[in-house]
């Protein structure tokens, strides 16, 4: 059997991109959060490459400690310029695999030119690798028991 990788989610991950230009207010950001099942938002720069993300929790903190304006401070100075990425040919365990050691719970999908294509979360990956067959047994503990996340 095939090892499962990330296209095999591909459908549910570009289902849950949201993104917004770096010039975008923070308003212009907490608008599609607010009713999204996803708590990331792309931002992108002017040629349409993913630039850096804003999660709901730097959000809440840059407007919980007064260091952002809703509607005067702008996406691209807020957002967080080292995330993770995938493409469609990783393997989900290996996507799996990182994302509780560095406390994350989503990772970019983005193309070879840095266009982002969607959002994959550990969900994703859990419910992909046992239908695959793939089901390393630590993998699958640590991430239902969000070892490593913060």
């Amino acid at each position: 059997m095939a090892p499962a990788r990330v296209a095999d989610v591909e459908a549910v991950v570009r289902s849950r991109l949201l993104t917004v230009v770096a010039d975008a207010v923070l308003a212009d950001v907490a608008t599609p959060l607010s009713s999204a099942q996803i708590s990331v938002v792309v931002v992108c720069d002017a040629a349409g490459a993913a630039a850096g993300i804003i999660t709901e929790t730097i959000l809440v903190r840059r407007l919980g400690l007064g260091q952002a304006n809703r509607f005067g401070t702008r996406a691209g100075d807020v957002m967080a310029r080292d995330f993770t990425a995938c493409t469609t040919e990783d393997l989900l365990s290996d996507v799996l695999g990182m994302m509780p050691a560095r406390g994350l719970i989503h990772d970019l999908l983005r193309c070879a030119d840095k266009q982002p294509l969607g959002v994959s979360n550990a969900g994703d990956g859990l419910r992909a690798l046992p239908a695959a067959g793939n089901h390393p047994e630590a993998l699958l503990r640590n991430n239902v028991m969000a070892v490593g996340y913060r």
